[in-house]
């Protein structure tokens, strides 16, 4: 059997999946990017080219369909002149990025689609915030954006996507198309480790409190600017506490850099709130075999996010047995029990989430069970061990 991954950024969501089944002797696993050649964990990595995309002179709206449809000729491309060195049985790609719309023209074998964000203009990212309003443009593309998204749910075979609030946000029509299966957390990987007390050259004092936070990118999206109050707040009471911030300066998501004047995001919080810089750590992005040795340092972790894409971190502080305080928002919800598997506050509240923090950090011994229940539940519905089989099950349920 031959499947073939399709994302731009492969390995990205279908890293574990496919590592795994390239494994197994009857399947032959292909990922096309436009970025990854040669072999990689097990799979045949190819690459398509990119011949074009939106320019400024392109409607702001359909720029983001512009670069999919851009995107979906150089799969079909790179396909096309595989010749039958691709005879895939079975095709998993991103939705979105123009991965797969095509590719009915080349193979008759049923294709899935992974669908990460459907865009809603109300009740989610985009009005969240109002301290960082989107355009009216912003609004108007939010809806555009869905184009390409649309078009897969219609030609693919079926699709899933990782949690049940992301599956809300799809059209109703189309929710019965889609399974709701998460692509899985590697607990082995994910583990809170005996680790030295050491944040490179330097050593952590016995007694220290650690809290971490940890993003993709330091922005308004993942509430950058809050866990800084927040921070501002919990050393102002407790002098034996270190925040370690992992995360580049890149604006991931959002619409930050529209809104100040700073050429970063950290840089615009940091001259607002003016923290002791001395109490923090900022590392930049790390390998992730690094970050899970900082994560079993923390006494606290703080996870704060607007209604959008569930953080991959969330679920790996969960497994590295951190004490998590989060954002009272709906995707966070699904992971999150309030005093059973974590701490939750409004993602506004400064206040309440620095009292909840400062309880922790006081008598951290006393939260520990948070910590294994946070364990518990990963194991139980995320690890890879449950995933996997779910999304091998579903595969091969549309084989012929």
């Amino acid at each position: 059997m031959q499947i073939l991954f399709v994302h731009p950024n492969f390995p990205a969501q279908f890293g574990h999946i496919a590592s795994r089944l390239a494994a197994r002797p009857e399947v032959e696993c292909v990922s096309l990017s436009r970025r990854s050649a040669g072999m990689q964990d097990g799979v045949r990595c190819l690459r398509h080219p990119l011949r074009g995309g939106a320019t400024r002179a392109t409607h702001y709206c359909s720029r983001t369909f512009e670069n999919a449809v851009w995107n979906a000729h150089g799969v079909y491309e790179a396909c096309r002149a595989a010749g039958s060195d691709l005879h895939p049985d079975l095709i998993v790609g991103h939705s979105g990025f123009g991965t797969t719309v095509f590719l009915r023209e080349l193979y008759a074998c049923p294709i899935v689609n992974y669908f990460e964000y459907y865009y809603r203009p109300h009740g989610t990212d985009m009005d969240f915030r109002p301290d960082f309003p989107p355009s009216e443009m912003d609004f108007l593309r939010s809806q555009a954006r869905n184009a390409m998204i649309l078009l897969d749910l219609d030609a693919c075979t079926a699709g899933y996507t990782p949690t049940h609030w992301q599956h809300s946000l799809l059209p109703a029509p189309w929710q019965s198309k889609v399974e709701v299966i998460h692509d899985g957390v590697d607990t082995e990987l994910w583990r809170r480790r005996t680790v030295d007390r050491q944040l490179g050259a330097e050593t952590i004092p016995e007694g220290m409190r650690v809290v971490t936070y940890v993003a993709r990118g330091l922005e308004a999206i993942r509430g950058f600017d809050i866990f800084i109050r927040v921070a501002n707040r919990i050393a102002a009471e407790l002098d034996d506490v270190l925040f370690v911030v992992v995360g580049s300066d890149r604006i991931a998501y959002g619409n930050d850099l529209h809104h100040i004047s700073t050429k970063t995001f950290r840089e615009h919080v940091l001259r607002a709130e003016q923290p002791d810089l001395r109490r923090f750590r900022f590392l930049g992005s790390v390998p992730a075999a690094q970050l899970a040795e900082i994560l079993s340092l923390s006494d606290l972790h703080i996870y704060l996010t607007v209604p959008f894409v569930l953080s991959w971190s969330l679920l790996d502080a969960l497994a590295c047995e951190c004490v998590v305080l989060a954002s009272d928002t709906a995707p966070v919800r699904e992971v999150i029990r309030h005093g059973e598997t974590g701490l939750l506050a409004d993602f506004f509240d400064v206040g309440g989430l620095a009292q909840q923090a400062l309880q922790v950090l006081r008598k951290p011994a006393g939260f520990r069970p948070l910590a294994a229940a946070g364990r518990s539940l990963i194991e139980e519905r995320y690890a890879l061990e449950k995933t996997l089989p779910q999304l091998w099950d579903f595969f091969t349920r549309l084989l012929p």
